[in-house]
């Protein structure tokens, strides 16, 4: 099943997309698109995601599934908008890992909106291991907690797109201070995606390039294996070094608006949350 992978490059948030397509029929998948957010102004606009949905159009595509590895913190997916503007001339699914649940129910206590917490509005809830057909294509779902409890890894033929589980090698795996997170899930979870042959591509769902080094998006698994720079210790060593780290990073600037939207695949809540004072302990 040959796939192409398109990738798309957000500076805002330093948010990489990708559009996989089957190559013998065009219908293709979008993973993590991101909005605009002008924070000052509490503006959204879309200039990456029309950038997309214009890549869509003019190769002939025909887009079946928009999925999301997790709720972001750091970003506010387009995922809600790119549906509605395809809608209903070219209707696609949206799916996001099953304990996408979870995270509802925390994050709508916390904010007092008022939601259902059952997966709505996603069309599709993945379960680990299960698989779902593009065209002559399959994607199949990794749940990989640790960062987050829904966060999912997507296996589409010799690819691999991690989301926040994996950065490149220099720059380590993701932070697991998110509620639910968890240092020791994530390690169980780089495991697993460790497992798969080494020449599988792993793409990436950010770079913020250490060192000022130029921008990368993808690797392999054996690269990851050999050289990951959180990786070369034992699992103990890994858990306490995480949670050690974890409690140095600041907050992310987005953290407040993007995961009241990201709840909701990108749909504004019903009405203004109140402002809070929120312990460091509960946020990414």
């Amino acid at each position: 099943m040959p796939v192409s992978v398109k990738s798309f490059f957000h500076q805002q948030s330093a948010t990489f997309s990708y559009i996989v397509s089957c190559l013998n029929t065009g219908s293709a998948v979008l993973i993590d698109p991101p909005a605009d957010f002008d924070a000052p102004s509490g503006t959204l606009s879309f200039a990456t995601a029309n950038e997309i949905i214009e890549y869509i159009a003019a190769n002939k595509l025909t887009l079946e599934w928009l999925l999301e590895t997790h709720a972001h913190a750091d970003h506010i997916t387009a995922a809600g908008y790119i549906k509605q503007k395809l809608h209903p001339k070219h209707p696609c699914k949206l799916g996001t890992g099953a304990n996408i649940t979870q995270v509802q129910t925390y994050f709508s206590n916390l904010y007092q909106i008022d939601m259902p917490c059952d997966g709505r509005p996603f069309d599709e809830l993945f379960d680990d291991k299960s698989h779902y057909l593009f065209g002559d294509s399959q994607f199949s779902v990794l749940a990989t907690p640790g960062h987050t409890p829904d966060s999912v890894c997507y296996l589409i033929a010799d690819n691999v797109f991690v989301g926040d589980t994996f950065f490149m090698p220099d720059s380590g795996t993701a932070r697991c201070d998110f509620p639910g997170g968890s240092a020791k899930q994530l390690y169980l979870s780089l495991q697993k995606i460790l497992a798969l042959p080494d020449q599988t591509i792993m793409w990436m769902c950010h770079d913020y390039q250490p060192n000022g080094r130029k921008l990368v998006n993808k690797t392999t698994v054996g690269e990851q294996r050999l050289t990951n720079v959180h990786l070369q210790s034992s699992e103990q060593e890994y858990i306490h070094a995480r949670e050690n780290r974890d409690a140095t990073l600041n907050v992310p600037k987005l953290l407040h608006p993007a995961i009241q939207m990201n709840i909701r695949a990108g749909k504004l809540p019903e009405q203004p949350a109140p402002k809070l004072t929120i312990p460091l302990t509960v946020l990414l």
